[in-house]
């Protein structure tokens, strides 16, 4: 795996596996913890992936407590040293929530990304002129510098869908009401309508739209959401499982259970038989763009 993506995943996998280990030597936590002299809260960090200080010695104590074989404790060790590393978008702290870490952390380490969204265009896609209108509309009394620090932060996350060799896949699926509400003007609307017209032309992009013709569909019910997809680890049962991602006014929920995972996936799949394809989708983008610029 390569560091470079950052603390979040490496992190996360640490944990699963930590747990997967205690768990099968039929250990409590009790055990675990003295084992490395740190609190029952420590410990549930570390099992759950939040942020903690790793130690190696410590991991590699509970590695051999466990009866683990020393392959498995060289893959404890190699992701703890991989979780210490820090992602790039740490060089933008000061720009962004903290609740937002994990999910940049997780977007960053995804291969595949697909959402629904039912008034906004997706993050990803979103131009300079776009998300400086929505950043002043939520954050008014927001300093210029700090509004112009969060753009530079969004350009930097779009490389993943631009980047030659290891694309970001996105798949997404809009309802007309976020081709049309006017986010910045007309002007600016019609260029992010354009914008996103020709990045769907993109092998690693789909873009989906709901004509507002349909009346109700199921997205209606379901709202917005992003489902990230990782890469295979070596090691298949450290495979990061998919994560559904809901963003909300003061913070994120994110659902991983298998059951609430295969809910949002069939939930996709009922808004996809209400939508258009990719060739009349983009037809229906670029018309609205010229409407706007009229």
């Amino acid at each position: 795996m390569d560091s470079a993506v950052g603390s979040t995943l490496p992190r996360r996998l640490l944990a699963r596996e930590l747990r997967r280990l205690r768990e099968s030597a039929g250990l409590g936590v009790e055990v675990a913890r003295r084992a490395i002299s740190c609190s029952a809260q420590t410990l549930w960090r570390m099992e759950t992936g939040q942020s903690v200080r790793l130690r190696p010695h410590d991991i590699e104590k509970l590695g051999q407590v466990y009866r683990a074989t020393p392959d498995e404790i060289k893959i404890l060790l190699n992701l703890t040293e991989e979780a210490q590393q820090k992602g790039w978008w740490h060089a933008f702290d000061s720009t962004f929530p903290k609740f937002l870490d994990l999910y940049l952390g997780l977007e960053t380490s995804a291969v595949r990304l697909t959402t629904y969204q039912a008034e906004l265009i997706p993050g990803l896609l979103q131009t300079p002129e776009y998300l400086r209108a929505l950043t002043w509309a939520w954050y008014p009394n927001l300093d210029t510098a700090e509004v112009e620090a969060r753009i530079e932060l969004r350009i930097k996350r779009q490389t993943r869908v631009t980047h030659p060799h290891d694309a970001l896949i996105m798949d997404v699926t809009l309802s007309e009401t976020a081709l049309r509400l006017p986010i910045g003007g007309p002007a600016v609307m019609a260029d992010q309508l354009w914008h996103l017209a020709e990045m769907s032309k993109r092998p690693n992009v789909t873009v989906r739209a709901v004509p507002t013709a349909v009346g109700a569909h199921r997205g209606l019910v379901v709202g917005p959401f992003v489902l990230l997809e990782f890469p295979t680890h070596p090691t298949a049962h450290l495979t990061e499982p998919p994560i559904v991602h809901c963003d909300g006014y003061t913070g994120s929920l994110y659902l991983e259970k298998p059951e609430e995972i295969e809910q949002y996936r069939g939930a996709l799949t009922d808004i996809k038989r209400s939508a258009l394809d990719g060739v009349k989708s983009r037809a229906l983008i670029v018309s609205i763009a010229k409407e706007l610029a009229q």
